[in-house]
């Protein structure tokens, strides 16, 4: 069985990670509103038991439940440290829900109402809600405010702002006192303004000029690895590491640049200058950077079209250095070395790479049907996706966790 699901993050007031929602279609072929909650939420709980872990890691999973799946208790299969029960916006409130609720409450879950719409019945069930999620697209401000007020009185109850897709709306949700944060707004520009790179990122935009070249010099890329101690180190730590197996020891940056190669040189310098311009932003942009990185260029690979899938390793790595810099993309990427093919399909959403992030970008969304329409254009088939996307989550987990020591 296939496990078809992607991952949204939320975040905490100060932008950290705080938990998954994990998003379910039973396959690409067979996409909402033609299969049943139901099955999609059994189904998800089925590949869940296999695989949860490595989808959220540490963090606990909003899974979606409607009243069939909460009634045939199947909440408590999962680990009541592993995730919250949302209560989707089609359950209507009544006695039979109001007892399920009290059940899950007094054995330890942690319970959510999901797309909240404002109703009074809903006030016998407050004592036993931990969060609700307002949709700041659907819900105007003042009728924000009104369900705060109403709520005010129930301490237990934190709130959670989805689909904030910017700035000024997350800020919004910050005044209003809402906790929890979900949406792509920590991944685009909070304010536009120039900043300026510190040396070490200058010399990691150095590098990535000189690999960028159709010839790499080898001695020129060696100097510059040499000026920089802390580079240097990490350099020779990587090609050290387990990832490349190998009788004898790197000792020396050229011997460790044969070693590596001109490709995966391309990966390594772009994730260390993504990581150290990313280090004031949630450790999640970084996440997602690395995952987008790695599924657009499992997606070439696959495809078999492009001689240089780093390339589509690249775009999906910067695809969100807009958000990472708080800069326009266009004036970014004038400055940084990369090639007409990877910028024309950032900025213009033009070439096969475009293809690629675009098909990312809908299975990050969990808009299966758009992703089921580029992945046929593309002649790749559609039961790999889900493969690629769970190998670029597990390698974004592991550069993530190397990264932290």
């Amino acid at each position: 069985m296939y496990f078809y699901a992607a991952r949204q993050p939320i975040l905490d007031r100060e932008k950290k990670l705080f938990a998954y929602e994990l998003l379910f279609r039973d396959s690409l072929d067979n996409v909402f509103p033609n299969i049943d909650e139901n099955e999609a939420t059994t189904k998800l709980i089925e590949g869940s038991q296999l695989g949860l872990a490595d989808m959220t890691g540490d963090k606990p999973a909003f899974i979606n439940f409607t009243l069939d799946t909460l009634q045939k208790r199947y909440a408590t299969m999962l680990n009541k440290e592993q995730v919250v029960v949302e209560i989707l916006e089609t359950v209507q409130p009544g006695k039979r829900l109001l007892a399920i609720v009290k059940e899950l409450k007094e054995l330890g879950y942690t319970l959510a109402l999901d797309d909240y719409i404002h109703n009074p019945v809903w006030k016998h069930f407050y004592p036993y809600i931990d969060i609700i999620k307002i949709d700041f697209l659907e819900m105007g401000m003042d009728e924000i405010k009104q369900v705060i007020k109403d709520v005010a009185p129930y301490k237990n109850i934190k709130f959670l702002a989805e689909k904030v897709e910017t700035h000024e709306q997350f800020q919004a949700a910050m005044d209003m006192g809402f906790e929890y944060f979900q949406g792509y707004f920590f991944s685009k520009p909070e304010v536009i303004q120039s900043k300026n790179l510190a040396p070490s990122q200058i010399t990691l935009a150095e590098l990535l000029y000189e690999t960028s070249k159709s010839e790499m010099d080898l001695k020129k890329i060696s100097e510059v690895f040499q000026r920089d101690v802390n580079l240097a180190y990490k350099l020779l730590r990587y090609t050290n590491s387990a990832a490349f197996k190998r009788r004898a020891e790197i000792s020396t940056i050229k011997q460790a640049l044969v070693v590596l190669g001109l490709a995966e040189l391309k990966k390594f310098l772009s994730v260390l200058f993504t990581a150290q311009v990313a280090s004031t932003k949630p450790p999640e942009l970084m996440r997602l950077s690395l995952t987008r990185a790695r599924f657009a260029e499992c997606l070439a690979i696959k495809h078999g079209k492009m001689k240089d899938t780093p390339m589509a390793f690249l775009a999906g790595m910067f695809s969100l250095i807009d958000g990472i810099l708080d800069q326009d993309m266009a004036e970014i990427l004038e400055k940084l070395p990369l090639s007409i093919e990877i910028k024309d399909a950032i900025l213009k959403k033009e070439g096969l790479i475009a293809d690629y992030l675009s098909l990312v970008e809908h299975y990050e969304l969990a808009d299966w049907e758009e992703a089921k329409v580029i992945s046929e254009q593309l002649s790749i088939d559609i039961k790999t996706i889900p493969d690629s996307y769970h190998d670029a989550v597990h390698w974004a987990n592991t550069q993530m966790d190397a990264m932290s020591k």
